[in-house]
């Protein structure tokens, strides 16, 4: 009988010889490799700007992103008061602070805490965005931010990042 496909005969003897070996790798502590990077937050939305950051931090842009590791890189946030925020947040968004005592609820809206703390703002929704677990502190120490375009990491050789 004629074998229309001569070259599948072929193949199942390379795959009969050669043994195929799949396994996932997965990453240690040791292993991670952590760059850093800058973002300009001029005019660019508070919640897109907090989310792709919380996602360089911990690290989901890599391919040996692993959830239990913290393989995140460094961000260092430029312009921190110059984001931009749709709508009428600026007087409506809320920052809630519980003294712990009776009558100790400090209400804040976004104007005054931009005027007060104003690199708590955006610190605030990267922790927001970030999971809640063990790993999350030192994930947000990794973020540094600065009211200025000038900042103390050209050492490090930043690379910039663009949203």
């Amino acid at each position: 009988m004629n074998d229309p496909f001569p070259q599948s005969e072929i193949n199942q003897k390379v795959m009969e010889v050669v043994e195929v070996k799949k396994s996932t790798k997965t990453l240690r502590t040791e292993d991670v490799v952590r760059n850093w990077y800058t973002i300009d937050a001029e005019g660019v939305v508070l919640g897109r700007l907090a989310s792709k950051i919380a996602m360089i931090l911990m690290g989901k842009e890599k391919t040996t992103y692993s959830p239990n590791i913290d393989g995140g890189d460094y961000v260092v946030v430029t312009n921190a008061t110059k984001f931009a925020v749709t709508g009428n947040k600026m007087e409506d968004k809320k920052y809630h602070h519980y003294s712990g005592y009776k009558g100790g609820l400090t209400t804040r809206n976004l104007a005054d805490m931009l005027e007060r703390k104003p690199t708590d703002v955006i610190r605030l929704a990267v922790k927001n965005m970030l999971p809640k677990n063990k790993l999350a502190a030192q994930r947000l120490n990794r973020l540094k931010i600065y009211i200025t375009s000038e900042h103390d990491h050209a050492a490090q050789k930043p690379t910039s990042f663009t949203l």
